[in-house]
């Protein structure tokens, strides 16, 4: 006795050949493509029984599947007594061409090899897919009910199956199994499907929500899912048995299925995610006139949408449109066939842990793209302000080790200069455009001179900025103290961008890196010119996004918290202040550029954020409280005072508030 695999290297296919090698008798001839016998090589060593396997070469999309005439003698003289037919296309986002090539054609040319070797069976993996959008219980012997198949996917499975049956001059048996996942033993998957396209939303939420935190979501219908392994030991099993010829049997949840939103909740608590408390049915939405729904998603709009939230995830927009089944599956034969076996659908929530770590392990997307700085910066042109000193510096120090190209602008021609040669003796290259910020038409020469000497400009940092510590009883009689900030921190910054804006939205490529500041979350008192100013161009940035996303030109704020510049220096209690150096403030400079989030906030900031919405009467009071602990300074006055420092009450309170402006 021998076996015939076709899609042995595939995710069934390879848990299937590991099954039949437990047994004692019968060599496993597996078809394989001329340049995927590394591949199996690597499976045969796993698979520990390598004298029984036998590579034959051929090719799905081949009549006969491809196989020699010469290999054709040593098939029939093997005897081939199970001929198991997996190889297919199993991708809701394939094209119908390729559906149609794979599905259909190849298990034509299977059937064509089972029939010429004489098969002693044909077992033709199917899918449940051939139910398409049959309402109600699909039983194992149904097939054609005159179902509506509503994707190439869907047909094609069907008309596989159908040459199956009707093609087939040999016995045949036909599996259906449900969306596979992972074993239920090691959670091995080889790619994302079914309900895995749903894992990177459950990743995020966890990233930004506590995992206690109830949440509303839809409920998508119901679905079926099965782990692998009980797939390949229902099939070996089932394959084996006498007298089942030309019967379909469902490899699916004997419980009849689960809803989308449970077994949604069942990965978020293996992931530690928040869960859904509240479950919106789709009937629901589907109560809404015919045709409302589908209007609304024509929009232009409300398709960008759509499309963006869905990349994000990573979730194909074909698999939304298929996630709830209309079917359930009747299981009567198969239970039959495994009575008494012990083979059997697992709970999922005994082995989603295992799904879930392993995904997180090997699948992730995110473990497969080049996240490192270097490859978001090298060979870009990024124009930094307020790059002599600082933070700017550090962040253009930066810059140009990983390979980009900082443009340096800020007043001093020789201090930038200064940075360039430090750039320069290390390999690097910088451009020198020394600019007064603060004057719009040198910015608009600066940017018309930066366009005319490069061929593109990628991104832009808008770091140079002023600082003002002052009360407003002692600004009461400086006007010129607001009107100077928001020259600099606001006007010159929108300045920058606008000028930049036409070049970057022609090339559909760009990213902005406001630096703003952790008081424009908490709010400190004694700095109304220098908080207004941040969060005026905070306002302006998340206004300007939304209209400026669809060319692909993003913004990244930095919320950043007090950092040990000359910024700082006149106001002698921050020198026993905790703060960041310019060094860690051009790492999260770095950062902004290499991951391109909306905002990066500290923990504390966002706090602030948040306790000033849900309840500003209490934060007035604790910062009328840190108003009389942190009084104006020498400076803020016009003196100077050689004894001014920070007691021991504004050290205290500036380490429970750490990186806060006081």
């Amino acid at each position: 006795m021998a076996y015939f695999v076709t899609g042995a290297t595939g995710f069934i296919g390879r848990h299937l050949v590991e099954v039949l090698l437990e047994r004692r008798e019968g060599d496993v001839y597996v078809l394989v493509r001329e340049g995927s016998t590394g591949r199996l090589e690597e499976l045969i060593a796993r698979w520990g029984r390598p004298e029984r396997v036998k590579p034959v070469v051929g090719d799905l999309s081949l009549p006969r599947l491809g196989i020699r005439d010469e290999d054709m003698p040593a098939l029939r003289e093997a005897g081939i007594e199970h001929f198991f037919h997996l190889a297919a296309i199993y991708d809701m986002t394939a094209d119908d061409e390729r559906n149609e090539q794979l599905n259909v054609g190849g298990t034509r040319h299977a059937v064509e090899l089972a029939n010429e070797l004489g098969a002693g069976h044909l077992h033709h993996v199917s899918s449940i897919a051939v139910a398409g959008l049959f309402k109600g219980l699909f039983r194992e012997d149904y097939f054609d009910q005159g179902q509506s198949l509503p994707s190439a996917y869907h047909r094609t499975k069907f008309e596989s199956e159908r040459i199956a049956r009707e093609e087939s001059m040999v016995p045949w048996r036909v599996y259906r199994p449900a969306i596979v996942i992972g074993s239920s033993q090691t959670g091995e998957m080889d790619k994302i499907d079914g309900p895995y396209y749903f894992f990177k939303l459950i990743q995020k939420l966890r990233h930004y929500v506590p995992e206690w935190v109830p949440l509303a979501g839809p409920e998508l219908g119901w679905t079926n899912i099965v782990p692998v392994d009980y797939v390949a030991q229902a099939m070996d099993h089932i394959a084996h048995l006498p007298d089942l010829d030309g019967q379909a049997f469902h490899l699916t949840d004997t419980r009849g299925g689960m809803r989308s939103g449970e077994v949604l909740n069942t990965f978020a608590r293996a992931g530690h995610a928040p869960q859904m408390a509240l479950r919106i049915d789709k009937k629901v939405t589907d109560a809404l006139p015919k045709g409302v729904g589908s209007l609304l998603m024509q929009l232009p709009a409300l398709k960008g949408v759509r499309k963006a939230i869905l990349d994000d995830l990573h979730i194909p927009e074909e698999v939304v449109e298929y996630v709830g089944l209309t079917a359930q599956f009747d299981t009567r034969d198969t239970e039959r066939a495994l009575a008494g076996t012990g083979i059997a659908v697992p709970a999922l929530e005994s082995y989603a842990d295992r799904v879930w770590d392993y995904w997180e392990r090997n699948l992730d997307p995110d473990l497969f793209r080049d996240r490192s700085f270097e490859h978001a910066v090298n060979g870009r042109t990024v124009v930094i302000t307020g790059a002599s000193t600082g933070i700017g510096r550090s962040a253009a120090l930066k810059i140009a080790a990983a390979g980009g190209i900082p443009l340096l602008l800020a007043r001093s021609q020789d201090k930038l200069e200064d940075v360039r040669e430090e750039i320069e003796a290390a390999g690097g290259t910088a451009y020198v455009y020394p600019t007064d910020l603060t004057d719009m038409d040198a910015i608009q020469a600066t940017v018309d001179k930066m366009l005319a000497e490069h061929a593109a400009i990628d991104m832009l940092v808008n770091n140079a900025g002023r600082s003002i510590r002052r009360s407003v009883t002692l600004s009461l009689d400086r006007f010129h103290d607001y009107e100077r900030t928001m020259q600099l921190n606001y006007f010159g910054a929108i300045k920058m961008v606008m000028c930049l804006l036409p070049h970057m939205r022609g090339r559909r490529f760009g990213h902005v890196v406001n630096v703003s500041s952790i008081g424009a979350q908490t709010n400190p008192p004694r700095f109304s010119a220098y908080v207004a100013s941040k969060a005026a161009l905070d306002a302006w940035t998340r206004v300007v996004s939304s209209e400026v996303i669809g060319d692909n030109v993003t913004f990244t704020t930095i919320h950043m918290p007090l950092v040990r510049t000359k910024m700082i220096a006149p106001t002698k209690m921050y020198d026993a202040f905790p703060t960041i150096t310019p060094d860690e403030a051009g790492d999260l400079v770095c950062e902004a550029i290499r991951s391109k989030p909306k905002t990066i906030n500290t923990r504390l900031g966002t706090f602030g954020e948040v306790a000033y919405a849900l309840a500003p009467k209490a934060v007035d009071q604790i910062l009328h409280t840190a108003y009389k602990v942190f009084p104006d300074s020498a400076a803020a006055k016009g003196e100077k005072d050689p004894n001014e420092k920070a007691s021991v009450e504004q050290i205290a309170m500036a380490n429970l508030m750490r990186g806060v402006h006081w």
